[in-house]
């Protein structure tokens, strides 16, 4: 009867045992399964270093044909390519990795021109752009070329004192010339004093905060780009008059944007808002944290900008013109029109208080099918600048602009993130306190209290 017992018993904890085991093993399978067909990882970093950026996930998203990657390098090194190339693949089925060692197929290297090692080739459809670099910026450039097959130009205006983008010096553009090579577009100068036409390759006009006054000719080079289907971005400074730093009025150009809708008000913006004076920024640098609804800030939520030495703006449509409001300067800010002194008196009743409008965008109805010209003012140029590009959010806002203006939309996102600059500056007194510290006082501690313990013990 006891043997009877017992090898029930044992029967019954076998066949617990073995379901425990198939069920273990089935979850086991489960989780390989999932885990091989949905590669999910979580980035920590408070850049996200690790992770593709939005303007990445929205290009690879928004495929309408299949492309493959093909990675060439020593078997060997397919592995430390992975993370990256396999980050595009999980984005999109339409995406597929391959990778090609050049030694073991020298044809297919060939054949695809690839002189160097690590070197990727994205295909779409059946246009082939090699990366200019394994990054994700050479890569996603790279999806660009193959999707926006045509010559892009981003034109600069000089003559008139314009920020030049060979500057490489605080006020001069040579960083949004490298922002916008990254874009796949290409910058360069055009004067319109020399030839009073807009080039017809250029893709965006840029009037890149001018200190001395546009002729007619200029002017009326300007009016007839945009109201044939162009597109222009302007920055017009404050018409300030210190010294030998005077900023011309430029009232031809300011009455070319009235007539379609934007006013730009002689005023200086200084902006009291205590999280600016936090984030080390003078009251001459307008800060904005919030945006009006618009294809070129919708996507900068929670993103702060900032906009040094800006003017007000009013807005309004015309009949050929639809115009709105990108940002306001902050509610604690305001505009004084005393732009020949340095001295500001804050209760003056003629200043403007604010919220006041910084930014605008505008369509113009040319009256052609399929052609539409668009303007982009902002009322201040400095923020643009080399000094001021990297601030928080200045270097998107400015490429989503010119994505805008030039009908890219697909490409309007948070851009990838240099990486942070994570080192602790000590004086030498700092070093030697923490020296101390982790040598000598901590390791003390720990025998005293180890001692104590063995004293209270014993």
């Amino acid at each position: 009867m006891n043997a009877r017992i017992l090898k029930a018993r044992q029967t019954k904890f076998a066949a617990y045992a073995t379901l425990y085991i198939l069920v273990v093993l089935a979850i086991v399978v489960v989780a390989n399964v999932l885990a091989s067909r949905y590669d999910k990882s979580f980035d920590a970093t408070s850049n996200k270093r690790y992770s593709l950026s939005p303007q990445t996930a929205k290009i690879v998203n928004g495929l309408k044909q299949d492309a493959v990657i093909t990675y060439f390098d020593q078997t060997t090194r397919f592995k430390p390519a992975k993370d990256l190339l396999d980050g595009y693949a999980n984005l999109s089925r339409k995406v597929r990795v391959e990778y090609v060692d050049p030694d073991k197929k020298p044809q297919l290297a060939r054949e695809a021109g690839i002189r160097n090692f690590g070197t990727a080739v994205v295909q779409v459809g059946t246009r082939k752009e090699q990366a200019k670099s394994f990054t994700e910026e050479g890569i996603t450039g790279a999806f660009i070329r193959d999707l926006k097959n045509n010559a892009r130009n981003v034109c600069f205006v000089t003559g008139s004192g314009e920020h030049q983008i060979d500057d490489s010096g605080r006020n001069g553009f040579s960083r949004i010339k490298e922002f916008l090579g990254k874009d796949e577009y290409t910058a360069k100068s055009v004067n319109l004093i020399e030839k009073a036409e807009v080039p017809q390759d250029c893709t965006v006009l840029v009037v890149g905060g001018p200190t001395r006054d546009y002729q007619q000719p200029e002017v009326n080079a300007i009016k007839n780009y945009v109201e044939n289907g162009g597109r222009a971005l302007f920055m017009f400074d404050p018409p300030l008059k210190l010294g030998r730093a005077e900023i011309a009025d430029n009232d031809a150009v300011s009455g070319l944007l009235q007539g379609w809708g934007i006013t730009l008000d002689k005023d200086l913006i200084l902006d009291l808002n205590p999280i600016g004076q936090l984030t080390g920024l003078g009251e001459q640098v307008a800060l904005v944290t919030k945006y009006d609804s618009h294809p070129i800030v919708n996507e900068m939520t929670g993103v702060a900008t900032g906009f040094p030495l800006s003017r007000s703006l009013e807005v309004k449509s015309t009949e050929k013109t639809s115009v709105e409001k990108l940002f306001d300067s902050s509610g604690t800010s305001f505009a004084t029109t005393k732009l020949d002194s340095p001295a500001v008196n804050v209760n003056d009743p003629n200043n403007k208080k604010g919220p006041l409008a910084i930014a605008a965008a505008g369509s113009y109805n040319t009256g052609k099918e399929n052609t539409q010209g668009r303007f982009v003012v902002l009322g201040s140029s400095s923020w643009a600048a080399n000094s001021f590009i990297n601030f928080n959010g200045n270097a998107d806002l400015a490429l989503n602009s010119m994505n805008w203006l030039a009908s890219d939309e697909d490409l309007i996102s948070i851009r990838p993130k240099d990486q942070d600059d994570r080192r602790i500056t000590m004086t030498r007194a700092q070093f030697n306190w923490v020296r101390t510290v982790s040598q000598f006082l901590l390791p003390l501690g720990v025998v005293i209290a180890g001692v104590f313990v063995w004293w209270r013990r014993r």
